[in-house]
């Protein structure tokens, strides 16, 4: 049989999660369940019936936290595609394809969304080597998921009759309420679980069949790649002339050769605040909470704090609170969720896209004050982190050592300041903070001057390629 080659889907947004999971640092960069992030227990979940280390698709701006998260985990990614823009799962699989077959061989491809959560792994392990059987023979496999209930937010897959892996009568769209139940009660339907098994070139060659276009737009961007020793930046030109479609619409509800494994292995998107309340773990009264929180006579509950959240006599009711937003809603109407970050964006609001801790590749920055003309800053720095040598034309910056030793290159000048002394890098001046040391660097910034925002940064050198 065929190597199984895992690929990670890494490049979604996950605003239905707002505040928690923002544009910036989504959702599969988190740990909701358990004490790892979603983008983690993703490859840990399959690494034993990986044949290698995973490719992983990713957006531009989470290249570091994606590569680092792995690493953690304990893989070295076998290549981190950079989508330049979004263009949906057909163009992203369809480069993930090509990387796989760069070298003349032919892999099964486990093509895995990294914001899933599943809590039967041996069921999962049984099910990909039943997809693993057929797909080596060339089918195209997607996984259904058993439905538990009449969900509206799913789509839905159905299957001839009989059991085990078979052909896909049809794909159907998300449905109302009475569908659902029907779909349900029949048996005969599985939710879409946006996974897939299938060898490497059968999908390029359906993609070839079907989508042409996509597929020369994935082969030109993939051949114009800028690589590195970390990253392969699909070309910015040639992918964003594909069109954006997903895999299902593009190729799986064409092909003649789809297949379905059936699937009941404790399964969630985790697509809402609620789904994650249904899948935690829940006291008597079906109440779940993360952080220091406090119930009186509440039930059906969901409350997740960074600081102390105090609820009373709520019933069917979501509390989510971070160090800069705070979300209160019924449980039912969580998926208007979207319609907040929606709204953000339109009143042009960084909270739909920042936390107020931002991390970058060297560490992270905390905005923890900020008024007219000034802003407070806390700053890690990780052993070995250097930041950009930069100037600003609008603001002057303080920074105290709290822990840790810093390299600064201010102008001409190179100092090294331990816990407790400070330096002044004033309005236009060059500068460069580095950690030498083996410890986190902990520093206190306090800029001042007229404007203060991000976009005031003029880089000349950056070690992380960053412009």
């Amino acid at each position: 049989m065929s190597p199984i080659l895992p690929v990670i889907l890494s490049g979604g947004s996950g605003t239905r999660l707002w505040p928690l999971s923002r544009e910036a640092y989504p959702k599969q960069f988190l740990q909701l369940v358990g004490n790892n992030t979603m983008l983690q227990a993703t490859w840990l979940r399959v690494a034993d019936v990986a044949a290698q280390a995973p490719i992983v698709v990713a957006n531009e701006s989470h290249r570091f936290v994606a590569a680092e998260q792995l690493q953690q985990a304990g893989t070295d990614p076998t290549a981190i595609l950079l989508e330049p823009v979004g263009r949906n799962t057909a163009p992203a699989i369809g480069a993930a394809a090509l990387e796989a077959r760069r070298y003349g061989e032919d892999p099964l491809l486990l093509v895995l969304p990294s914001d899933h959560l599943i809590n039967d792994i041996g069921r999962f392990h049984q099910a990909i080597a039943q997809a693993a059987a057929i797909a080596d023979a060339g089918k195209l496999v997607t996984f259904g998921i058993q439905p538990t209930a009449p969900e509206t937010g799913y789509g839905y897959i159905k299957a001839v009759p009989g059991d085990g892996p078979r052909a896909i009568e049809r794909f159907v769209e998300k449905p109302d309420l009475e569908t659902a139940q029907a779909y349900v009660a029949s048996g005969e339907y599985y939710w879409n679980s946006g996974m897939f098994l299938f060898r490497a070139s059968r999908y390029l060659q359906e993609l070839q069949r079907l989508q042409p276009q996509i597929l020369a737009a994935c082969q030109n961007a993939w051949e114009s790649a800028r690589r590195d020793t970390d990253f392969i930046r699909l070309d910015s030109e040639a992918f964003s002339a594909s069109p954006s479609d997903s895999i299902d619409y593009a190729v799986m509800e064409k092909t003649a050769d789809a297949a379905v494994v059936p699937l009941d292995a404790g399964w969630s998107d985790v697509g809402s605040w609620t789904a994650l309340r249904d899948v935690s773990e829940q006291d008597g009264d079906g109440n779940a909470h993360h952080g220091d929180v406090i119930a009186i006579d509440c039930h059906n509950t969901f409350a997740y704090g960074e600081r102390l959240v105090a609820m009373v006599g709520l019933d069917d009711v979501i509390v989510v609170e971070t160090d800069d937003a705070v979300l209160v809603g019924k449980s039912e109407r969580m998926q208007e969720v979207k319609d907040v970050v929606a709204r953000l964006k339109a009143d042009g609001r960084s909270e739909a896209t920042w936390h107020r801790k931002v991390y970058r590749p060297w560490g992270a920055y905390d905005s923890i004050d900020h008024g007219e003309r000034f802003q407070v800053k806390r700053i890690t720095v990780k052993p070995g982190g250097t930041l950009s040598l930069q100037m600003h034309h609008h603001r002057a910056e303080h920074w105290i050592v709290v822990s840790g030793t810093a390299e600064v290159t201010r102008g001409k000048e190179v100092l090294l300041l331990t816990e407790n002394q400070s330096t002044y890098i004033p309005l236009g001046v060059t500068h460069r903070l580095r950690n030498p040391g083996k410890l986190p660097l902990e520093l206190i910034e306090v800029q001042s001057g007229s404007y203060l925002g991000e976009d005031d940064i003029v880089r000349f050198e950056d070690t992380y390629g960053r412009s």
